[in-house]
């Protein structure tokens, strides 16, 4: 199927502001879908609130727009009924990090095989600019006229730290490259975590004078600084990670972890259901010959 007929058109057009980046976004994940070849039935988007959430409402397969914060809740609930299906949550920055920072911990943590997208624009864009735990500290917002006071969260170090299998960063100026990471995240047996920096000329853009939406992906095309090949391990190496950090002005993109391990639904199976049935089997043959 082509990307095309993921779309439900007659909610068209969208209603994500002018020069927003999440449209960018959509159209890469409904790429790497049709790359995959996964047909519509196996596959499960949920969302919590947000701009970020809105996609669910454009992209006909089978959806769950949640609480706000709780869709990898939703999504774990789903993997771990029916892990045949294929599992992606769309998420905005404070969405994913404020208050379903502890759900996405667990998420990954556990190594569940699902996809989060952490679509990052540095703000709550739907309920008016409000600075999100990813502003940077002395930036603007609605709830920070004079600037936020706090350091913000790093997507891909919180990641790494809680013990995501697959991680990576990109930015909607890097739109195919997108849909490279967003195919390899999904087809990756494990918790993936793909964040993407995108603009929002509305809100973020404006109150810290950022320009336009063509500024500023301007800005993440100038400032992006790939890292490296993953070393044995699957990670990349401590030298580019460094490299990479070495001003403000640079944005660190590509794969940062791609490594293999046990898979949460696949461990539960094997170390409860199965010894389960088989207890519930025995117990039910011994009782039949005791009649």
């Amino acid at each position: 199927m082509a990307a095309t007929d993921f779309l439900r058109k007659r909610f068209m057009p969208h209603i994500w502001c002018p020069g927003c980046g999440h449209g960018i976004i959509m159209r890469a994940l409904l790429t790497a879908i049709e790359k995959l070849d996964i047909e519509k039935n196996d596959i499960v988007m949920a969302s919590g609130i947000g701009c970020s959430a809105r996609m669910l409402g454009y992209i006909d397969v089978h959806t769950m727009h949640t609480l706000h914060g709780r869709a990898l809740a939703f999504a774990t609930g789903v993997k771990m009924a029916r892990p045949d299906l294929t599992v992606v949550v769309p998420m905005g920055d404070g969405d994913a990090l404020a208050i379903g920072g502890n759900h996405f911990i667990h998420a990954a943590r556990r190594n569940i095989d699902m996809t989060a997208i952490v679509m990052n624009n540095s703000t709550y864009g739907m309920t008016g600019g409000q600075y999100s735990p990813t502003t940077g500290c002395g930036e603007y917002g609605t709830t920070a006229p004079y600037g936020t006071v706090v350091q913000p969260f790093d997507t891909v170090e919180l990641a790494t730290a809680a013990g995501a299998s697959f991680i990576a960063r990109t930015t909607t100026y890097h739109a195919r490259e997108m849909a490279r990471i967003l195919a390899d995240a999904i087809r990756h047996p494990g918790f993936s975590v793909v964040e993407v920096l995108t603009q929002c000329p509305t809100y973020y853009g404006r109150k810290n004078e950022k320009g336009d939406a063509v500024e500023m992906m301007e800005r993440f095309r100038d400032c992006a600084v790939p890292v490296g090949p993953l070393d044995d391990n699957g990670r990349a190496t401590a030298a580019d990670v460094e490299a990479a950090d070495a001003s403000v002005e640079t944005i660190p993109i590509g794969v940062f972890r791609k490594e293999v391990r046990a898979e949460y639904c696949d461990a539960y199976r094997r170390q409860v259901i199965e010894p389960a049935v088989a207890a519930a089997s025995a117990a039910a043959d011994a009782a039949g010959g005791d009649r």
